[in-house]
């Protein structure tokens, strides 16, 4: 009991190793498969709500009243005490653009052009990517390339502005919503199961380890059919 009166209940004690940041997608309902056809609305509006649901979070005016207006391209750094109330930046859903939600409801589901989030998992005191951004790319993780033809990403060209980062707790960081990168499968083949892998890129991310496949990448399938 003495000893865990000398824990903070702030920020770990050793943060000398911090560990690259794994990812996760939403939606997320049944595992890494996005199935849905596009004729069949009951097939795709349970991807439509839990995106919905997700980014209420999000929502413009909830960011506006919450958080405040950021220096874009730099870390936010912020000093006091570890029990001292941190300022979050804004992230407003409406950068997400065509994947907000917001011009289009469905969030491409209902034309076979789905949008996926990817998030980055908070670890306290990280800045990613030592000075540079850090983006995000997809591919055809195995199998026949031309499957996945277009993606488009956003905000701006899929990166991950330095000002959200560091995080400094669920204790003092309360506003704090993590950013996104939105992916728009504007193109993707129909009537197949298309295995993707999006990833992260830049200095200090670990991407290509076999042994844990949320490391710095995440591996999901999309089955769009007519």
């Amino acid at each position: 009991y003495v000893m865990l009166l000398t824990l903070s209940p702030y920020t770990p004690r050793f943060r000398d190793r911090v560990s690259p940041p794994g990812v996760m997608i939403r939606p997320y309902l049944n595992g890494f498969t996005i199935a849905f056809n596009v004729s069949q609305p009951n097939t795709w509006q349970p991807y439509v709500d839990s995106m919905h649901h997700f980014l209420a979070a999000y929502d413009d005016r909830v960011q506006e009243e919450k958080n405040i207006e950021c220096v874009p391209g730099q870390y936010f750094i912020q000093g006091g005490g570890d029990s001292e109330e941190k300022k979050a930046c804004q992230f407003k859903r409406s950068l997400l653009q065509n994947c907000s939600g917001i011009e289009d409801p469905t969030f491409g589901y209902s034309k076979g052009q789905p949008c996926i989030l990817l998030k980055m998992n908070r670890i306290i005191g990280y800045r990613p990517g030592a000075g540079v951004p850090v983006s995000v790319d997809c591919k055809v993780q195995k199998g026949n390339e031309s499957y996945l033809r277009s993606v488009d990403f956003y905000p701006g060209n899929g990166t991950f502005d330095l000002m959200y980062y560091p995080y400094y707790g669920k204790f003092t960081h309360v506003n704090y919503t993590s950013p996104l990168v939105a992916m728009h499968f504007t193109d993707v083949q129909k009537n197949y199961l298309v295995p993707i892998q999006c990833s992260l890129n830049g200095k200090g991310i670990i991407n290509d380890l076999k042994s844990d496949r949320f490391l710095g990448r995440v591996i999901f399938t999309l089955s769009i059919g007519k």
